[in-house]
């Protein structure tokens, strides 16, 4: 038996119908400084209710997969210590154990499925990593998308990572990608990839009937919505790649991999941007928020 806990707004959504959209919570335990991140889960969660859906913020806590926070728990969360990192290796280790852990895109994959969610929006997803030739170092995300039936909505891979192969590794398993409105994925802190999209949607309704679509057809997996940061809060990618550069040196440098890496290089980067790239992450997040709210609204419409 999964040990599992709606908070009371997620049950009253579950209940009456309403639309429901997942939130992971490593962006709020590995991703932001306390308070910024605490501020921003809440922004996050905001943006979710104003475009009329229910926000589901997902963390394992004393051994319960938790679908939704309070406030106090979202607060504990935001200022915890040494909290587990899941994703679909130990996530179920982690509740059997009563641990407390965090939950990245593979693991809220997982959750969302679960609590019978069907869009979950994030900042970005992880993928290979610059050097996986010779350090194997791909994310679990890319084939979660492969296997569990979820929309997920980000502003495309992580910039950090080498976006080419991650491409062509979504390709090989077969992942839709679906660039919002454009015809090049975006790159998480900028519009601009250089990568031609896979398949360009221009509406959330769009998107919801391919994913409608994809069950129809007993298609596993779910889809890849990359959507765009907004171009007022961008960072162009010829700007940031020097700091990335100098980001990925210091990691290999001082030894640091696996999970740890990209927390380390998302602190270096935002040190070296002078706090501009955690800006410009809030504004990719809460407009991502927006979108999966959007489609999980068109997908309540539709026959499941």
């Amino acid at each position: 038996m999964i040990p599992i806990t709606f908070s009371p707004d997620v049950e009253t959504a579950r209940a009456s119908g309403t639309p429901i959209v997942a939130l992971e919570s490593t962006i709020i335990t590995h991703g932001m400084p306390w308070p910024r991140n605490v501020e921003t889960a809440r922004r996050v969660e905001a943006e979710v209710r104003a475009n009329g859906a229910t926000p589901a913020t997902i963390a394992v806590l004393a051994g319960r997969l938790h679908v939704g926070l309070s406030e106090d728990e979202l607060e504990s969360l935001g200022q915890a210590r040494d909290v587990a990192k899941l994703s679909r290796a130990d996530f179920a280790a982690c509740l059997a154990r009563g641990g407390n852990g965090a939950t990245t895109v593979a693991a809220t994959m997982i959750a969302a499925r679960l609590a019978g969610v069907e869009v979950f929006a994030t900042g970005g997803i992880g993928g290979v990593h610059r050097g996986a030739e010779t350090s194997f170092d791909i994310s679990a995300d890319l084939h979660e998308l492969a296997q569990t039936p979820v929309t997920v909505v980000a502003a495309g891979a992580k910039a950090i990572l080498d976006l080419p192969k991650t491409l062509e590794v979504l390709e090989t398993l077969g992942v839709p990608v679906i660039a919002l409105g454009q015809d090049e994925l975006p790159a998480f802190w900028s519009r601009s990839s250089g990568l031609k999209a896979p398949l360009r949607m221009d509406d959330p309704a769009q998107i919801a009937a391919a994913h409608r679509m994809r069950a129809s057809m007993g298609l596993p997996g779910g889809q890849l919505v990359t959507n765009p940061i907004p171009a007022a809060d961008e960072i162009a990618s010829d700007v940031l790649a020097p700091s990335i550069r100098q980001a990925l040196r210091e990691a290999e440098e001082r030894g640091i991999a696996a999970k740890a890496v990209t927390p380390f290089l998302l602190q270096r980067i935002f040190e070296l941007t002078e706090g501009r790239s955690l800006e410009a992450n809030i504004a990719l997040v809460l407009n991502n928020a927006r979108l999966a709210a959007r489609i999980a609204v068109e997908l309540g419409r539709m026959p499941a």
